[in-house]
């Protein structure tokens, strides 16, 4: 599973690492991504979406239609 949300499209980023004498090393800023079950009732069927924490707030916030409807032209999903 890559770590890519498929409603906003966030993934890894990379960073560094800062001590305190300013030595730089290179990290990876992971994305809070999770495996989660949603009902379409139009369809009366079950998706699963590797979704983010900011991206159930836009599901809860929209509706998971309209969300889905969005993530679909931006290229954050193909089919679901």
């Amino acid at each position: 599973m890559s770590r890519v949300c498929q409603i906003t499209g966030k993934k890894v980023m990379v960073g560094n690492n800062v001590s305190h004498s300013k030595r730089r090393t290179k990290r990876k800023f992971m994305v809070n991504i999770f495996t989660k079950r949603f009902y379409l009732p139009e369809e009366d069927r079950w998706i699963k979406l590797n979704v983010s924490a900011a991206g159930l707030r836009t599901i809860n916030k929209n509706g998971l239609n309209v969300t889905l409807k969005e993530a679909k032209t931006k290229g954050f999903i193909e089919n679901y």
